[in-house]
């Protein structure tokens, strides 16, 4: 049914599709679960839209784009004379749907020599893990893919790529523990660009959030790098957070949007009880869309998001 309205085909299901649906049950019985049961009554009341209103704030999708999303589902409730809750929850469903979809291509699919991408985030947002997960996404789909080491403040970051780079089977440039960033990219560019031919690098960066200023310089230097190696570079920033976080993710993202220019998120931890929710703030406040969802500690535990499939599919009414 759902298919039909967005005019689309039915998709017969991938083993990582119904893979990756396992893992995001438990967030679906979570803010998505306790909706779906809202609207189980068949008549539309006051109290529904409260109860509604309260349940998406206590997921934490925000006050304000909460309230904005309400009175979107309200008037088209009303315009379009709805009386039973389940197609109201539809309704829902679709300003979800409507708010999350963005029109800008993912750059890293665009045809090039070498596409350079940026990855960024507080530590323990699951940064590392994702960019590994994200090297053998790419690598999956015949993409010769590289990764830069350029979080050099830490040592056990330089480990954790170089651990994660062997599970994609993918090359790890890496310099010394408090080695200079913007050289640490140069050299990965070089690498991709000479000897090792690849046509995908994805550069860790440092995510001292605590210290925004040099953090800021840090990025600043690498990014400026990165466009006097390669044309237009970098091609992606993709912010990484951490699903559970709540209300604090749209204070990370505003911090590394103003530091890094963010184009696209990259949101971990689906495979527990997150409420996630924070997300359609991001989106509305920021206007940055999900690019990539993970799900688990394995290395094929990441997908491209898609706003249906992830936010609303398979939730029952």
């Amino acid at each position: 049914m759902f298919g039909r309205l967005f005019g689309k085909k039915k998709e017969e299901k991938t083993q990582d599709d119904l893979l990756l649906e396992q893992s995001l049950q438990k967030t679906r019985s979570g803010i998505l679960g306790r909706i779906g049961a809202i609207f189980q009554e068949n008549e539309i009341t006051d109290e529904l839209w409260e109860e509604l209103e309260d349940t998406l704030v206590a997921g934490d999708v925000g006050m304000t784009t909460s309230e904005e999303l309400l009175t979107a589902v309200r008037e088209r409730v009303q315009r379009e004379n709805i009386k039973a809750g389940g197609d109201a929850y539809l309704v829902l469903k679709q300003e979800m749907v409507k708010l999350l979809k963005t029109d800008e291509p993912l750059h890293i699919d665009e045809p090039r020599i070498l596409t350079v991408v940026l990855v960024v985030g507080v530590n323990g947002s699951g940064k590392t893990t994702s960019i590994g997960k994200m090297a053998a996404y790419y690598k999956r789909r015949g993409r010769k893919v590289i990764l830069g080491a350029a979080d050099t403040f830490r040592a056990a970051a330089i480990d954790q790529l170089k651990i994660w780079g062997e599970r994609a089977g993918v090359e790890v440039i890496a310099h010394e523990p408090g080695a200079d960033p913007g050289a640490v990219i140069f050299d990965a560019i070089r690498a991709s660009q000479e000897s090792r031919q690849a046509d995908l690098l994805i550069v860790d960066t440092a995510g001292r959030l605590q210290t925004k200023f040099n953090l800021m310089k840090e990025l600043e230097k690498v990014k400026m790098v990165a466009g006097k190696q390669v044309h237009r570079a970098p091609h992606e920033v993709l912010l990484v957070l951490d699903a559970s976080t709540g209300q604090n993710a749209i204070a990370q993202a505003k911090a590394f949007q103003a530091s890094a220019g963010v184009t696209g998120i990259v949101l971990t931890k689906l495979d527990g009880t997150s409420k996630g929710g924070a997300v359609l703030s991001i989106k509305r406040e920021l206007g940055v869309p999900v690019r990539f969802v993970g799900t688990g500690e394995k290395v094929d535990d990441f997908a491209l998001f898609d706003p249906w499939r992830h936010a609303t599919r398979n939730t029952q009414v």
